[in-house]
């Protein structure tokens, strides 16, 4: 066996929060091992990057690369199509009213992975293993991963960020709360007749969100969005069965026209939604991000932005308190109290919010409805959501707060 390549962190996983991670961190004076396959294969998966994701990424570098092939998001809109006696109608969200130009922008996932290994490529404290990691040994004064082809790589703190089936989280005794849905997300990519104006539009079905994501035009389409369509199970065998004139028929139907003929640029899966919750974000020499510490519903686009404020408040923690040590388990302690309220409230939201449409109990469905009047027709509590979705200030790092704040000196 060859000897030990040594390092301050070793990230496992290279999706974006993985590769983000190596970035912040290297960019936060510590060398950096990022390990996992690379995949910027194209596929129908898109990300809604928020205000402060987009902050994030800026002060990465990285945003230059995607800003040519990302859609700005101006406006969120809500249908309920449920059928409910309390539905209301349509509500938009405009960025104007919480003093933004637009919500965040929508970028494909591959193009977002590529750009992040090109930044990790040219960053000169990091290094990058295609390898999986697939060992662990946890010890007092570092932790040893052991690689696929059996490279060893000697660390003083593992991130994990190796998905919600995390060998990292696995290997470190972290123990998860796991739950499912009585729901498939079918996703995919179109072009369209009508152009979206910017407009994201969220139709809460009582099989939970159909959602239609604008994408920027290309020269093949003009007109181009994501969707995310949850369905329950048996909609999903159907669907599947569906010659792709049929499907494009279902999707539009399914969206009441909105963007007139639809054709279908690219179908991706037919994902089981499910959610997990781990007990903790750190151990011995640990820190989990992304989804190897939450994994919940597609809705509202919380996810990667909520594993890219991990990335961002570790790499923040490692810089305000400076330990010799990048394992330090004083700094890991701050890392766990900044991360709980914000994961914690925002998973309660997404569950509430995807079990209130799949239920047809009236009393439900008043509140709900009460909820999206009130919303409609009270300016100050509309704004006050949206920047608690958008742009939170206490659940965020410096780095990704709107206005003036001091950021950390590397990042």
């Amino acid at each position: 066996m060859s000897d030990a390549v040594e390092t301050d962190i070793l990230v496992a996983g290279a999706g974006p929060a993985g590769l983000c991670a190596g970035l912040s961190l290297a960019r936060a004076g510590r060398r950096v091992l990022v390990a996992g396959p690379a995949d910027a294969r194209p596929t129908a998966r898109t990300v809604a990057l928020f205000d402060g994701s987009v902050r994030f990424l800026q002060r990465l570098g990285v945003w230059d690369a995607l800003a040519p092939v990302a859609a700005p998001l101006t406006v969120m809109r809500i249908v309920d199509d449920t059928g409910s006696l309390f539905g209301v109608g349509p509500t938009d969200f405009k960025a104007e009213e919480i003093g933004l130009e637009q919500f965040g922008f929508n970028v494909e996932n591959a193009a977002l992975v590529a750009a992040l290994e090109a930044a990790l490529a040219n960053e000169p404290a990091a290094r990058r293993n295609e390898e999986l990691v697939t060992g662990y040994a946890f010890e007092d004064d570092g932790v040893t991963g052991r690689l696929s082809r059996d490279t060893r790589i000697k660390a003083k703190l593992v991130v994990a960020a190796d998905g919600r089936s995390s060998p990292a989280r696995e290997a470190a005794g972290i123990k998860t709360r796991a739950w499912s849905y009585p729901q498939v997300a079918f996703t995919a990519i179109l072009s369209h007749r009508q152009p979206h104006n910017g407009v994201s539009t969220e139709f809460h079905t009582r099989e939970g969100p159909f959602t239609l994501v604008p994408l920027p035009g290309t020269a093949d389409a003009a007109h181009r969005s994501s969707l995310v369509w949850m369905m329950h199970p048996h909609s999903a065998k159907r669907l599947k069965a569906l010659a792709p004139e049929k499907l494009t028929g279902a999707i539009e139907r399914q969206s009441h026209f909105l963007l007139g003929a639809i054709s279908l640029e690219r179908a991706g899966a037919f994902i089981p939604i499910e959610g997990l919750s781990a007990r903790a974000m750190t151990a011995q020499r640990l820190a989990l991000v992304g989804e190897a510490a939450h994994v919940f519903p597609p809705i509202g686009a919380q996810g990667l932005n909520l594993g890219l404020r991990d990335v961002a408040h570790l790499a923040e923690c490692l810089e305000t308190s400076k330990p010799l040590d990048a394992g330090d388990a004083a700094m890991l302690a701050a890392y766990e109290r900044a991360r709980r309220a914000d994961v914690g409230s925002r998973q309660i939201a997404v569950d509430i919010l995807d079990r209130s449409l799949l239920t047809g109990f009236l009393p439900v469905d008043l509140m709900r409805g009460a909820g999206m009047l009130a919303l409609s027709a009270v300016p100050p509590l509309r704004r006050a959501m949206m920047r608690e979705g958008v742009l939170p200030q206490l659940g965020a790092p410096q780095v990704m707060r709107q206005g003036k704040h001091q950021l950390p000196n590397n990042l």
